[in-house]
């Protein structure tokens, strides 16, 4: 069973920092493209970051290009999301995520593993 172990989140004031951990369980890491979505309230999921099954290339929503950053740790099974200069709009559960099909991009409208979510809230 995979399972998609976020931790991380929290109470930040806006300019702050936060860094969002994701262990993957129960399936192999290193082939495998991962992604963080969010859902803020009264809103859909939205795609936020992504990492190729390599990590040679990195995807980012508009709105976070500059401020956060996606990695891997193909040794401890982990990927992150760094997310300085945190804003009220970045406010938020984000969910850890991942395809099953190896080799390809992470689709950003969708993925085939979710973990529980994580809070991130920003105050003004």
């Amino acid at each position: 069973q995979v399972q998609l172990l976020e931790s991380g989140g929290g109470l930040v004031q806006a300019g702050g920092s936060l860094r969002l951990s994701c262990e993957v369980i129960g399936r192999a890491f290193s082939d495998h493209p991962m992604g963080w979505f969010r859902q803020a309230p009264g809103k859909e999921r939205e795609f936020v970051a992504s990492i190729t099954w390599n990590g040679r290339y990195t995807s980012y929503e508009d709105s976070v290009k500059g401020r956060f950053t996606i990695s891997r740790d193909d040794a401890k099974k982990m990927v992150y999301l760094q997310m300085n200069n945190l804003e009220p709009g970045d406010t938020a559960v984000y969910y850890c995520a991942s395809n099953e099909l190896q080799f390809a991009p992470m689709s950003r409208t969708g993925a085939d593993y979710w973990g529980q979510g994580t809070q991130v809230t920003v105050s003004s």
